[in-house]
């Protein structure tokens, strides 16, 4: 792990301190040996300052869950209603506080629910771990009760996992485990503890966090390979850098201000990279792709240099690869070398961390401006060109006061009344989009939603995960009515913890992507994308122990937002907005970058 993310990682004093009130004092005595292999475990989490974990109880984890109870010190647990919310919880948690959120389950049922999580968490490279309880070994192979190979049907989703049959070994398993899925490109891992290995007397307790022999993550680029990426991008005329989420994950969002402050040109960020540079930044023109701005994605494609930092090139970003940056020299910086040239080739290769890769891509340029000696600015026509293409497409909507409520002006509100520091948590579908482009993210960490496996029901469990992480932050969830209901039950879990959470419904009655497609795509054909009838919120909020509210005009918008946000405690909003509105721009699947639609009868 690298010294910025073992800085980060470190609790503060009062954080540290266990919440559970049953658990015995502790001595001033030093805390006794593991007697058991659940007890190494969750010595394993303590000595990796594992604050918290998530998780739903159940027969073959239960001796872990028992240690847990016991342990002197240790993590607080937060019980969640499905074991999808509680990897969901996890993976949140991990996004907030940049080291690995943690969750478990029991064997069978209990592993299965978590793959959706892991899976999530693998797409996004979210710093994740997952314990799984596993029926005791003897019963292996024989459909015992509650048995399913956890290992194999999570191998494909996980950056490494492991079967700990052998209680001697399950500290230092559960030790790497933790150290891996936080060290270079963050990743979900998983230990599966088979429950005879678990109640197994030990006196090995958890090791230093200790990497595989075979995983190497670079902290520098190749200092030739940088030479190389300095000159195209010093002699580029239209230069622009392209900041994913790789930008987040290794918390370097200063040397990307720095070098887009010093040598000062436009900078665009993906979905996931949202926040690495301010918004509201002079030569920030926002997020790029399928539904991003019109002059982030006409800054693409014009551009003669592209230099994309912590990106995997994925097809909601590029849209058609042969389209995509077409006359661009690529610079491709990422530490994980396998996304190197794997969807856009690269011309410059550039294989570390992001932060130092910045630096050293600052120091050379800042060395030929220098030896330059000039004054001239070429860039001058280039940033011109980018401020005409924000006026010429501009993030605006039509809100008419005697039609229903715009989305837009839902989210708008709710970032002017909260504080710049909030965390916008987010479902999958069309809220999310307008939650992304209409709420302006001044922070990395600020944003976290589903990116590539696009898990609907993702933003309560995550608004959870991103309050444990964050009790001193305004969180906002921002839901669709389709979405909501998939992980509506976790209200149950906001209400018990009494988590000041904010759930924005923004409700049209439908699966508003889905719909919105077959609008453009399928003639028109609604199938099973419109409810016709969907519950209501604010009744079903207050059955949970939330508060709740409903708003279906312009007039009441501010004030209910306000009253939401003003109570201490989980608030749930239904939102009950124009059910025609759409999101736009919009790239169709495929397509062209630079011919983005900004209606349905451009697609």
């Amino acid at each position: 792990m690298s010294e910025r993310a073992r800085t980060a990682a470190r609790p503060t004093e009062e954080a540290a301190e266990p919440r559970d009130d049953d658990r015995p004092e502790s001595s001033d005595d030093q805390p006794a040996e593991p007697a058991t292999g659940a007890d190494a475990a969750i010595a394993a989490l303590t000595a990796a300052d594992v604050e918290h974990v998530f998780g739903v109880q159940g027969g073959a984890i239960m001796p872990v869950y028992d240690a847990l109870a016991n342990a002197e010190a240790g993590p607080s647990h937060v019980t969640m209603a499905h074991e999808q919310a509680a990897a969901h919880a996890a993976d949140a948690y991990g996004q907030v506080t940049g080291t690995p959120g943690v969750c478990m389950a029991t064997s069978g049922p209990g592993a299965t629910n978590l793959v959706t999580g892991i899976a999530d968490a693998d797409m996004d490279s979210d710093p994740f771990v997952a314990l799984t309880g596993q029926v005791p070994t003897e019963f292996l192979g024989n459909d015992a009760f509650q048995e399913t190979d956890t290992v194999g049907v999570t191998r494909p989703i996980t950056k490494e996992n492991y079967f700990a049959g052998d209680a001697d070994r399950i500290g230092a398993t559960v030790s790497e485990a933790v150290e891996l899925a936080g060290t270079g490109r963050p990743g979900p891992t998983l230990v599966d503890l088979p429950k005879d290995a678990t109640t197994t007397e030990t006196d090995a307790g958890p090791e230093p966090g200790r990497l595989p022999t075979y995983y190497d993550a670079p902290e520098k680029a190749d200092e030739a390979a940088v030479e190389a990426a300095a000159e195209a991008f010093a002699r580029a005329e239209r230069p622009v850098v392209l900041a994913g989420g790789g930008v987040v994950k290794a918390d370097a969002a200063p040397e990307l201000r720095a070098f887009v402050d010093a040598f000062d040109v436009p900078v665009v960020t993906t979905m996931p990279g949202i926040g690495s540079v301010p918004e509201d930044h002079e030569r920030c023109l926002s997020w790029a792709g399928m539904h991003g701005t019109g002059a982030a994605n006409m800054a693409i494609s014009h551009t003669d240099c592209l230099f994309a930092i912590g990106t995997r090139f994925d097809d909601r970003l590029t849209g058609g690869v042969e389209t995509f940056a077409p006359g661009a020299e690529v610079i491709h910086a990422d530490i994980d070398a396998a996304e190197i040239s794997k969807n856009v080739e690269a011309d410059h290769a550039l294989v570390g961390d992001a932060a130092a890769v910045i630096e050293q891509v600052h120091e050379k340029l800042d060395s030929r401006v220098e030896a330059a000696d000039t004054s001239s600015d070429r860039h001058a026509d280039w940033r011109e060109q980018c401020r005409e293409w924000e006026a010429e497409y501009p993030m605006t909507y039509a809100a008419p006061k005697d039609e229903p409520v715009k989305p837009q002006f839902v989210v708008e509100v709710a970032d002017e009344a909260t504080p710049d520091d909030a965390i916008v948590t987010t479902g999958v579908g069309q809220h999310q989009m307008w939650a992304a482009q209409y709420w302006t993210y001044r922070d990395p960490r600020c944003w976290v939603s589903s990116h590539g496996l696009g898990t609907m029901g993702y933003g309560l469990p995550a608004a959870i995960g991103a309050k444990v992480a964050a009790p001193d932050r305004e969180v906002v969830c921002f839901e669709g009515d389709g979405s909501f209901l998939m992980t509506v039950q976790e209200l149950s879990v906001a209400a018990r913890e009494n988590l000041d959470i904010t759930v924005v419904v923004l409700n049209n009655e439908a699966i508003g992507m889905v719909r919105q497609w077959q609008d453009a795509f399928f003639e028109g054909r609604h199938t099973a994308s419109e409810y016709g009838w969907v519950p209501e919120f604010e009744p079903i909020a207050e059955a949970f122990g939330a508060k709740g509210f409903t708003l279906d005009h312009y007039d009441e918008v501010a004030d209910t937002l306000e009253a939401a946000f003003d109570y201490d405690g989980p608030s749930v909003v239904d939102a009950q907005i124009d059910p025609r509105e759409n999101v736009y721009p919009m790239v169709p699947s495929g397509g062209d970058n630079s011919g983005f639609a900004l209606s349905e009868e451009q697609l």
